[in-house]
């Protein structure tokens, strides 16, 4: 099975069916919770159970292969899902809705492709979840569940939650909605200018002790991480343009935002600073956030 999951492309495979397959497991739940994929029967709750569903049986993919990474896209595949299919089930093709579409297409693709690119095989698992099984030990599967899987997938869809009432209540475009897209637009621009200064940094510096120091990255610590941030802070904007009422559905840009705070920034640099050199003068010279 270890020379297999060595193959990049039986890799590729498998979590490409195993994709199919969710989102076939995610269809079923949400039709036999709501009775059907119209308007009428939509439920925010419905949705986040067939999301959950979808999620476990990437987890179990996972533990088949011993790969907690095989969840690694879902956070970018599972708007380009539900956004799409929200929009059919509502009947919005509106030049608003359309907006948020691409907003939400360019992010997805974008950081989809990346991980593609990064992707190296089914043998290969992220550092951090490497870390929490040598941490956890037996109770890793739980980690896994709870903490790699479902947590990553909740943020998200309280992320999307906006971006749903916004197609739901559909208007015209606003001042206010350009804002939002420009945002956006400009978090998006932040982490693909980021994911392609570090690559060219890791071809041409062979040197791992070496902290990279060259464009948004020399001013800021984590700029892919804040061009995460302001994504989903231009998508509630957008949404608030349109449904004021619904303000409070901002929490969810606010959760991910603290999850960057408080989980991956102190897990990233605590990895960093163990082995770069000169981390410490780096970190106090160096804006965690805004690279400008």
């Amino acid at each position: 099975m270890k020379i297999i999951k060595e193959n990049r492309i039986f890799s590729f495979l498998v979590i490409f069916i195993s994709y199919i397959l969710a989102f076939a497991v995610g269809m079923f739940v949400y039709k036999k919770l709501s009775g059907s994929f119209t308007s009428t029967d939509f439920s925010y709750l419905n949705l986040f159970i067939a999301d959950v569903a979808a999620t476990v049986f990437i987890y179990l993919i996972g533990m088949i292969f011993k790969n907690a990474s095989i969840y690694d896209p879902y956070w970018s595949v599972q708007p380009l899902v539900i956004i799409p299919i929200i929009m059919v089930m509502h009947n919005n093709f509106s030049f608003s809705a359309i907006l948020l579409l691409i907003v939400v297409a360019l992010w997805g693709i974008r950081l989809t492709v990346n991980w593609a690119y990064t992707f190296k095989n089914l043998n290969h698992q992220d550092w951090r979840y490497s870390y929490l099984h040598k941490k956890t030990g037996k109770f890793f599967f739980l980690v896994s569940l709870f903490g790699i899987n479902l947590f990553p997938t909740t943020v998200v869809f309280l992320c999307m939650v906006p971006a749903i009432n916004y197609i739901i209540v559909g208007g015209a475009v606003s001042i206010f909605i350009i804002l939002g897209m420009l945002i956006s637009l400009m978090g998006i621009i932040f982490q693909f200018l980021s994911d392609i200064q570090m690559q060219t940094f890791r071809n041409e510096v062979t040197d791992k002790t070496v902290i990279i120091r060259i464009g948004l990255w020399k001013k800021s610590r984590h700029p892919n991480y804040f061009g995460e941030i302001l994504m989903w802070f231009g998508v509630a904007i957008m949404n608030f343009a349109i449904d004021p009422s619904s303000w409070y559905m901002i929490l969810g840009a606010v959760i991910n935002l603290l999850m960057f705070l408080f989980i991956s920034v102190p897990l990233a640099e605590g990895r960093l600073s163990r082995y770069k050199s000169d981390f410490e003068k780096y970190k106090e010279e160096t804006r965690m956030f805004l690279p400008f």
